[in-house]
């Protein structure tokens, strides 16, 4: 099968520069200019696994499909990507591929992801990886052949720009920008359109928002929405299907 995306680069050449970042309780990096945790304070591997595998039905999906790939909105810490691998590597079938494909602003520093996955010896074998992969000064799209079936590219850029120049083919998305309230770029309708547009029928989305102009967006886009129960005492969180 060709690869929808392979072949995509950004309108206009990035380089990318890291964020300023405060580290909380040891570890725990936050977004001076956002304002925001990386990751849910209560214990964000545990959350990917509730909110984004589980609302996208993986990892049972993947029984079904020899190529699979993951849109991300948001790629942070790389903590999505690593839980999301350290299954896939457990479930996959033989000849199988999954392409995990991110868009990220501002990607973090080498150093930065290793302080901040350091937290969850869970995923020691990616995330020492992933940090040995990494480029010093990642720009443009990174792509990196992790394993034989297992590729990560990270789209170095505004989330719009960068889903905009992908191809169709998205079969699951991770939507995990900065909380709405902080970040509402990465919610808009504008954004929300372009994922559905270029996912594949029967393509999910899986969140950990559930504010409600992010649903109506989402509706509006196309999507069937789902509300479920959210992760660590949140109330609710949002999935759906095109």
């Amino acid at each position: 099968m060709t690869d929808p995306v392979s072949d995509q680069t950004p309108a206009a050449k990035t380089n990318a520069a890291s964020q300023a970042l405060e580290w909380r309780d040891g570890d725990m990096p936050y977004s001076i200019a956002f304002g925001d945790h990386f990751y849910c304070q209560t214990d964000g591997r545990l959350e990917c696994g509730h909110v984004f595998l589980a609302g996208n039905g993986l990892p049972a999906r993947w029984n079904g499909q020899r190529n699979f790939l993951i849109g991300e909105l948001g790629f942070g810490t790389g903590l999505n990507f690593c839980e999301t691998w350290r299954q896939w590597r457990q479930h996959r079938k033989p000849d199988s591929q999954l392409h995990f494909m991110s868009f990220e602003l501002y990607p973090m520093r080498a150093e930065e992801i290793d302080r901040a996955l350091s937290h969850w010896p869970e995923i020691d074998v990616e995330r020492q990886a992933l940090v040995a992969a990494w480029l010093e000064k990642p720009r443009d799209i990174v792509t990196l052949a992790l394993d034989a079936e297992t590729r990560l590219s990270v789209v170095c850029g505004t989330a719009i720009d960068g889903v905009r120049q992908a191809a169709t083919g998205f079969d699951a998305w991770y939507l995990d920008g900065f909380a709405p309230s902080r970040n509402c770029d990465m919610w808009s309708p504008e954004l929300m359109q372009l994922l559905h547009d270029k996912t594949v029928p029967g393509g999910t989305f899986a969140t950990y928002a559930a504010a409600g102009f992010v649903r109506r967006n989402l509706q509006a886009a196309g999507f069937t929405v789902e509300r479920r129960k959210g992760f660590a005492g949140k109330r609710e969180m949002l999935c759906g299907v095109k």
